[in-house]
């Protein structure tokens, strides 16, 4: 597939890229920086623009292109590209930035006849993330039906986005798929970030005790990209573990002691339910933190 994904140099996006330039993809980055990787063509894009996001997104990718008997056409948009988090700029550009980015690159993608658009929301839209003090889920495990009314601007921007995009994809019958993107975590990451969260839970309460490796991340888009036919869906994107050494019982009686348990849940399965993409999308996550650190509770 020729692939237009913007946001290609973030912490997420340039494994993506590199996965899917790997799996055999043409893959074109729209960034503001390079992504530095070799495989893939760079074009330096503000997506606030809605003029420069229409003439990237039909503009050539690479000098090779220019042999073709005719300019080519994106098979599929992935968007990525956002403020991606609070406390990186004023409330009110990070809600601005992210509204009007995926607007544009929804105008351009469907009225240059893409039909395939995946695009990056985050599991802070369930309001717990960057919540002032604590907030619990209404029900465990939280599955994409929970409620999403979040009281932070990334997070508002992140449900605007889902509204918008499901509009357009009532507009044009498109394949229109959203990501709410757990906490991701680089394989480097395990040894540097991992120890302190085996030793104390707590510290992966706002994350509802999840995380996704930055490589199923990849295997999701790509599944995304190969299932046809769903039209508007937004799935939850985690590994099949929570990202703390704790059982889910002991999570749920320190944590979440009277939220109510919707089914049983396993040993070490993530409250963080990825059960829809399981089994829409055929996605299986490959990655452990345990394929690094040894398991403080193991066997218990």
């Amino acid at each position: 597939m020729r692939i237009f994904f913007t946001g290609g140099s973030g912490k997420a996006g340039r494994h993506v890229v590199t996965h899917l330039a790997e799996q055999g993809h043409q893959v074109t980055n729209a960034d503001l920086v390079p992504s530095g990787r070799p495989a893939v063509a760079d074009v330096r894009v503000d997506l606030t623009d809605i003029g420069e996001t229409y003439s990237a997104m039909a503009g050539l990718a690479t000098f090779e292109e220019l042999e073709l008997a005719e300019k080519p056409g994106y098979d599929a948009v992935v968007h990525f590209a956002a403020v991606p988090a609070i406390l990186l700029t004023s409330d009110a550009r990070t809600y601005a930035t992210n509204v009007l980015s995926t607007y544009n690159v929804l105008e351009a993608a469907t009225r240059l006849g893409v039909r395939k658009v995946v695009f990056a929301s985050s599991e802070t839209t369930y309001g717990i993330c960057f919540a002032q003090g604590e907030r619990r889920p209404q029900y465990v495990p939280v599955d994409e039906d929970h409620p999403t009314v979040p009281e932070d601007s990334y997070a508002m921007s992140k449900v605007a986005n889902e509204v918008t995009a499901r509009s357009f994809q009532a507009r044009t019958g498109a394949d229109v798929y959203g990501l709410r993107i757990n906490n991701v975590i680089e394989p480097h990451e395990y040894a540097e970030m991992f120890p302190p969260f085996l030793a104390d839970p707590s510290l992966r309460r706002r994350n509802i005790f999840a995380y996704i490796d930055a490589r199923d991340l990849a295997q999701m888009v790509q599944r995304c990209l190969e299932v046809d036919g769903l039209g508007y869906e937004v799935f939850n994107v985690a590994n099949a573990d929570m990202s703390v050494a704790a059982t889910t019982q002991q999570v749920r009686d320190r944590f979440y002691d009277g939220v109510e348990l919707r089914r049983p849940m396993g040993r070490d399965e993530t409250f963080y339910s990825i059960d829809k993409a399981r089994e829409l999308l055929g996605y299986a996550p490959q990655h452990s933190w345990r394929d690094v650190l040894p398991d403080p509770g193991a066997g218990t």
